[in-house]
Formats: structure tokens, C-alpha cells, sequence
């Protein structure tokens, strides 16, 4: 489901906007989709994005929430990550049609094989990098993430990052630096990186 941008969002991109953003949509043929940790921002920057681009922004977790008239967390608990991850690749495909749009990937999507490829078939996957401190302090406190509830945050997302940082490599065709505090850092170098790669 489309999320409402807010008048907030628009003005705070406006500035963003002012570039090539129309070249960039008019080159635009499928979705472009952030990855990377809990954490990398890539709700707050896809928002910043659709704003900037005038597009669609979608949040694939809340759409997983939707499909399964639960939280995240709350699936987690009941069915185990297996289940999960399989309600998580039956909705990449449905919002992987081919439309142009925003779209916030859970941190583990590229966990799946066949996830990963139909990211680099379908999308524009664009990987939000930041430090595990950053990812810490952006995830303190946050009860919604079920990967985090047991055990030390630092030592768990550390972990985690390990194991999939070949994944993300591998699934990604541009990168952005997601440490900066204001997030339209973050869509200035995804925008950048955009242009270079539309050519335009």
C-alpha cells in the first residue's frame, strides 16, 4: 500500500528535487529498492525519495504486516523465520510488477536466493550502508525487531551484518552511505548514484 507523504516530506525534498529528478523518473523502468540492515534508515530515505521523485513509497514490512494481519515480531513468535521468510518472497514478488517506485526492504530479504535475484531482475536494489554503532543507537529501544530481543544489540548486529554482507554486495547495483545524521545526506547520494547509472 501506498504510504501517504507527508507536507513535511515534500518541503524538506523540494531542494532535493530541484535536479535531473524528472530525467531520472522519465529513465526509471521498474522499482528501485532499498536494502541493507535494521537500522540503515531505509524507511526514512525511501520516504525522502518518493517525495524527491514524486513516486510511489512503500514499505514492504508494513505490507508483510498487512498480508498477515499481524507484527512482524508477533509472526516471528507464532511460525518461526521460515514462515516469514516465505510470506516475505510471496510479497517481493507481488510488488516487483515492473511499475516505477519507492520500496523499503526488510533487512533480511536478501537472505533468500531466490529473493536476490528477482531484486537484480526486477528492481533497482540500492544498498544503504552504515557502522553497527549507528545501527545500534537507530534500533535502541525498538521492540519490533525480533532479531534483537535476546542478547547484547551490538554483539547480535554485528553478527548478523557478517553474515550478510557478501549478500548484500552480491544483490546491489548502487550504494549509498546511510551513517549521516540527516538522512537527505543519504538521498543526495542515492540520487547521484541514480543519474550516474541512468546515464542521464
Amino acid at each position: 500500500m501506498t504510504q501517504d507523504r507527508t507536507s513535511e516530506n515534500s518541503s524538506q525534498s523540494q531542494g532535493l528535487a530541484a535536479g535531473n529528478c524528472d530525467k531520472i523518473v522519465a529513465a526509471l523502468d521498474r522499482p528501485l529498492i532499498l536494502i541493507g540492515m535494521m537500522g540503515s534508515g531505509k524507511s526514512r530515505v525511501g520516504q525522502y525519495l518518493g517525495a524527491a521523485l514524486n513516486l510511489p513509497y512503500i514499505d514492504s514490512d508494513q505490507e508483510i504486516e498487512r498480508a498477515c494481519g499481524c507484527t512482524i515480531a508477533d509472526y516471528f513468535s507464532r511460525y518461526g523465520e521460515d514462515a516469514f521468510r516465505d510470506g516475505e518472497h510471496r510479497v517481493l514478488t507481488r510488488l516487483l510488477d515492473g511499475t516505477p517506485k519507492i520500496i523499503s526492504a526488510g533487512g533480511g530479504i536478501v537472505v533468500r536466493e531466490a529473493n536476490r535475484a528477482l531484486l537484480k531482475q526486477r528492481s533497482i536494489p540500492v544498498w544503504l550502508q552504515a557502522d553497527v554503532p549507528v545501527l545500534v543507537a537507530r534500533c535502541a529501544g525498538n521492540d519490533r525487531r525480533p532479531l534483537l530481543q535476546d542478547g547484547d544489540p551490538h554483539a547480535i548486529l554485528a553478527g548478523i551484518l557478517d553474515k550478510r554482507l557478501n549478500l548484500y554486495a552480491e544483490t546491489a547495483i548502487l550504494t549509498a552511505d546511510s551513517n549521516h545524521e540527516d538522512a537527505q545526506e543519504t538521498v543526495r547520494e542515492v540520487l547521484d548514484a541514480l543519474k550516474r547509472y541512468l546515464k542521464v
